[in-house]
């Protein structure tokens, strides 16, 4: 199955170009113009945005699954 594209608003993009403009002055010292940081974030998006968008769905299933068993379990115990 191809992955699905991660699109985000542009306000979204603007706070996270903001994001890695700060984080690359305060944590490596170094100025990123916002050219530079568009790449990166289009970058990372398509790099790895998709893998960490499956990591939260399977997350999220697991939970699922263990709530829906302990409700069966309950309507198990309150069947009569």
């Amino acid at each position: 199955m191809a992955s699905k594209k991660i699109e985000l608003s542009d306000d979204r993009k603007a706070e996270l170009i903001f994001k890695i403009k700060a984080y690359f002055e305060n944590e490596l010292n170094q100025e990123i113009g916002q050219f530079d940081a568009e790449f990166l974030l289009k970058f990372f998006a398509d790099e790895l945005g998709t893998n960490i968008y499956n990591q939260a769905l399977w997350d999220m299933q697991s939970q699922l699954k263990e709530r829906f068993e302990l409700m069966n379990d309950i309507i198990y115990q309150l069947e009569k």
